[in-house]
């Protein structure tokens, strides 16, 4: 991994971030992260784990540690490769809280007040309406903004972040003259978009209350079975794809997703039998899709030493990287060289 590779290349760089939740679900892995394995091709990634962002909610020290870690050994066995994509946790390059203090000064007060996510989530924790929780967006813009990306892959809660991205950058430009490239979205193939098990006019989340809504991909394989068992259907018995059949509408596009099978295909493989033949298919399916993946992450978190060897790797290489877009700012404004 040298410094120059992805200018060699002449490929497009993408960045793309994900907090340390502690749970990947089936839904996150089958929308976005098996996206972004297949994106590691055709572009140069830098992909990281936003620990910094997930402060602006109290944290448990010692269970944030473990999904911190959790959460990068189970990016690289879904298959994130550090080889060919700096995979970094993002505390560890420090120039990102820098550019953000930075850009905090070039994004207007107005701005940050109208994003949708801090009305969210300012109703959600309202005993903890933190600063960073309104600035979060301008840590954002620096996460992306470091790397002179061309494209950052986004669902439609970010797209207002990126867009506000795009404000700061062209604001510092017009101030100081080029300096940050000015991303565009990236809109690649739809991941599958998996709802809930037990609502399937939402969406599976892990927010979910009812823990039978949504699997995670580290659930053992009775689990996964019972929770497939237990899924909303409707009177019909028909496998079949239609309207008003949301809950065998989701276990087709589930069933899809991880078979690489057709609707069409799915519906002759189960004309004539019942919905619990099918959703024994489904959760069997979904179980040899996550197994290698979990015996991946067993021997990753496992292997201390190849875990730290690899994020400080990544670190070192997207410090190097960064350092030159933070130096070239600061530059700009005037400050004065180390």
């Amino acid at each position: 991994m040298s410094d120059t590779a992805e200018i060699k290349e002449k490929k497009k760089v993408i960045f793309s971030a994900i907090q340390p939740s502690g749970t990947i679900t089936l839904g996150n892995y089958l929308g976005a992260l098996r996206n972004w394995v297949k994106l590691q091709d055709d572009y140069n990634c830098i992909y990281a784990v936003a620990d910094l962002h997930a402060i602006t909610v109290r944290q448990d020290p010692k269970a944030f540690r473990q999904n911190i870690l959790n959460a990068y050994a189970l990016f690289l066995a879904c298959g994130i490769d550090p080889e060919k994509s700096p995979f970094f946790i993002q505390s560890h390059v420090h120039t990102h809280a820098e550019l953000a203090w930075i850009l905090n000064c070039y994004t207007q007060f107005g701005e940050l007040s109208r994003m949708t996510q801090f009305k969210d989530k300012s109703q959600k924790h309202a005993d903890n309406i933190n600063a960073g929780l309104f600035t979060y967006p301008s840590l954002m813009a620096a996460d992306i903004l470091l790397y002179q990306a061309d494209l950052v892959p986004i669902g439609i809660d970010q797209k207002q972040h990126l867009e506000l991205t795009r404000n700061i950058a062209e604001r510092f430009n017009g101030i100081y003259g080029n300096t940050f490239k000015i991303p565009e979205p990236y809109i690649g193939k739809v991941g599958a978009k998996v709802m809930s098990l037990q609502d399937p006019t939402k969406k599976m989340s892990k927010s979910d209350e009812n823990v039978n809504a949504w699997v995670a991909i580290l659930d053992n394989p009775d689990v996964i079975m019972k929770k497939f068992k237990r899924a909303v259907t409707d009177s019909e018995a028909v496998v079949r794809v239609g309207e008003g059949k949301d809950g065998i509408n989701n276990l087709i596009g589930i069933m899809s997703a991880v078979t690489g099978k057709t609707e069409d295909e799915i519906a002759v493989e189960f004309e004539g039998k019942g919905y619990g033949d099918f959703k024994t298919a489904v959760g069997e399916a979904v179980v040899e899709t996550v197994r290698p993946i979990q015996e991946k992450f067993n021997d990753y978190i496992n292997n201390k030493d190849y875990l730290t060897e690899t994020y400080r790797k990544s670190a070192e290489f997207a410090l190097r990287l960064s350092q030159r877009t933070l130096d070239k700012a600061m530059k700009k404004i005037g400050y004065v060289a180390r």
